[in-house]
């Protein structure tokens, strides 16, 4: 079973007497530990299908299903519940507390699940030094660049260990040097904790880091296919470590010969 699942997803709005038809009849499976880019222009229903598959907006039709569950059929009470526990987010405007420092707010998704202000804390400190804000810990939001407030977002998003983390258009606020940086370290996050990673832009850049892309355009999907370059430099890392895995066997197995 894949851990995410849309089924005849369809969304419209009806806007004073014109109805607008953002996504239509949607069908797409992603895998654990998948990254996969959304990409589209402006008005391309890229935004919409994440806020469906994150459970922030009810289709019109269709079916949104994570692990087994369809988010689409839970009460507003279960849905928060199901998010606080499986998802996590990544905001182009950030979304910080003004008033919280770093730890703060990358500790808050551990607070809702009653973990003690001690131990979240710690995982809190871990994070923002694997984001490299050693020495932002205990700086608030207008004490920091756009791009170590959005590594804190990113801090915020995988502290809790989610199944799936949305980014929504991550590096939208950020120079390209910094969008560079901040892309780095997302990806490292998701392939360090296995964790499936879908990030909606507009920019070619962006997707490029993606295992995965898919095209939307108009509310239909236009394409769905593998990042060839991606995929190739995971096929030449394999091929590598597989030959180093046969040279290291090879090695043992001669010394074994010798000591006979």
């Amino acid at each position: 079973m894949s851990l995410i699942e849309v089924r005849d997803l369809r969304k419209v709005y009806h806007v004073d007497t014109e109805r607008i038809v953002a996504l239509n009849r949607i069908n797409l499976k992603i895998e654990k530990g998948e990254i996969c880019c959304v990409l589209g222009t402006s008005g391309s229903g890229k935004s919409t299908l994440l806020n469906i598959m994150a459970g922030l907006e009810k289709p019109s039709l269709g079916s949104v299903f994570i692990d087994g569950v369809d988010i689409c059929q839970l009460s507003e009470k279960k849905l928060a519940a199901f998010r606080q526990k499986n998802i996590g987010f990544v905001f182009q405007s950030y979304n910080l507390m003004s008033t919280q420092t770093a730890i703060e707010n990358v500790a808050m998704p551990l607070m809702f699940r009653g973990m003690s202000k001690k131990k979240r804390n710690h995982y809190a400190i871990e994070m923002l030094k694997a984001v490299k804000l050693d020495g932002r810990m205990g700086h608030k939001p207008s004490q920091m660049s756009g791009g170590q407030q959005q590594r804190v977002g990113i801090a915020r998003a995988f502290v809790a260990r989610p199944k799936i983390v949305y980014a929504d258009e991550p590096t939208g606020n950020l120079d390209s040097h910094t969008t560079i940086e901040v892309m780095e370290i997302m990806i490292d996050m998701a392939r360090r904790y296995k964790e499936t990673l879908i990030i909606v832009t507009h920019d070619q850049e962006i997707a490029s880091y993606a295992d995965r892309i898919i095209y939307l355009l108009d509310g239909n999907i236009k394409s769905d296919k593998p990042n060839e370059s991606i995929m190739k430099t995971k096929r030449e890392k394999d091929s590598e470590t597989a030959k180093q895995v046969k040279d290291q066997k090879k090695n043992e197995e001669g010394k074994s010969n010798e000591e006979k």
